[in-house]
Order: structure tokens, then C-alpha cells, then sequence
């Protein structure tokens, strides 16, 4: 039986939270967390390395269905992950702080 996946909601989030995306690339760069880091979730296994230091560490994606797998692989593995349910949609959704890497404002993609 799988394990089941500790999950807040976007707005549940503390401002001082480390938060990991794990959307692709292109979806980062139109609008993501300032201070957040990016893996892309394909890319976790091989850069457990570049994981921020977080207790517990926040993961996001769109809508949370990523994030909840790597959040589950993560604490299988040692972590303490955390998922954003309702993802980064319902983030921008809240109002809540975003930045683009676009020049343009910053939106979910």
C-alpha cells in the first residue's frame, strides 16, 4: 500500500517555507516561487545532491500530482517532503508572491 503523501494547500504554505518545483523547463520560466529551487521531476534521482535544505521541504507543480510522486519518492528515500496539494495554480490563484524569468508578469503555465 502506498504511503500516504503529507500535503497543505498553497495557502498553507509559510512564507519562510523551502520550497522545490518540479514542473518542466518551460513552466518554470513563465512564473515560479521567487527563491524556490528548480529539479524538474525526471531529474530528482540523479540530483539528490542539489536538494535544498528544508525540514520539511515543500514540493509544487502545476496542479500536484508531480509533486505528490516526488514528494512520496523523497520520503521513501530520507526526506521530509512535503506536498503542495493544490499545486501552483491555486498559489497564483491565492495572490501569492511569483516571479518570472521572462521579463514579462509572471503566470502559471
Amino acid at each position: 500500500m502506498p504511503q500516504q503523501v503529507p500535503t497543505v494547500y498553497a495557502s498553507e504554505v509559510p512564507d519562510d517555507a523551502v520550497v522545490l518545483d518540479v514542473r518542466e523547463d518551460d513552466e518554470w520560466v513563465h512564473g515560479h516561487i521567487e527563491g524556490a529551487t528548480h529539479i524538474p521531476m525526471g531529474d530528482v534521482p540523479a540530483r539528490l545532491d542539489d536538494m535544498p535544505e528544508g525540514d520539511p521541504l515543500y514540493l509544487i507543480c502545476r496542479s500536484g500530482g508531480r509533486s505528490a510522486r516526488v514528494a512520496a519518492w523523497l520520503n521513501a528515500n530520507g526526506f521530509d517532503a512535503v506536498n503542495v496539494g493544490d499545486g501552483m495554480g491555486a498559489w497564483q490563484a491565492s495572490g501569492r508572491p511569483m516571479v518570472s524569468e521572462t521579463g514579462q508578469p509572471p503566470f502559471v503555465r
